[in-house]
């Protein structure tokens, strides 16, 4: 169970990463829509598991994170000077495919919407509001 300086310092480490991938130059990142899915701290908040997801897929996303862990000295450097800790957690950066499956469940919604509406057109019906 995570405390709340936990969550409150993974959040702070999440924001700090998302920063430093804008100003990377590795064409594997700075190419690519690449997103900081979410950052897992340890209890003595030395560790933090930070995972990457790409809007490409997870393919682009394992590239990112060979990318990432190459430039993990200089990240790790940039958020602790930037968050003002004592000593700068070691990263590890995992690929992760969640806006991949967001992506594919809003397309899925998206098909029944329509479905439902090819339904209700077919048999007289008011088709269903979108709010």
């Amino acid at each position: 169970m995570s405390t709340y300086k936990q969550s409150r310092t993974a959040e702070d480490i999440k924001r700090e990463i998302a920063a430093v991938l804008r100003d990377l130059k590795d064409p594997r990142v700075a190419d690519h829509i690449i997103s900081v899915a979410r950052a897992e701290v340890s209890g003595d908040l030395s560790y933090v598991k930070v995972y990457v997801s790409a809007v490409e897929g997870l393919a682009v996303a394992k590239d990112a994170v060979k990318a990432l862990t190459g430039a993990a000295g200089l990240v790790r450097r940039t958020v602790g000077q930037n968050l003002g800790l004592r000593k700068a957690p070691e990263l590890k950066f995992v690929a992760d495919d969640s806006i991949e499956h967001g992506m594919d469940i809003v397309k899925k919604l998206e098909k029944i919407s329509g479905e439902l509406a090819q339904t209700a057109a077919a048999t007289g019906e008011e088709a269903p509001r979108e709010d």
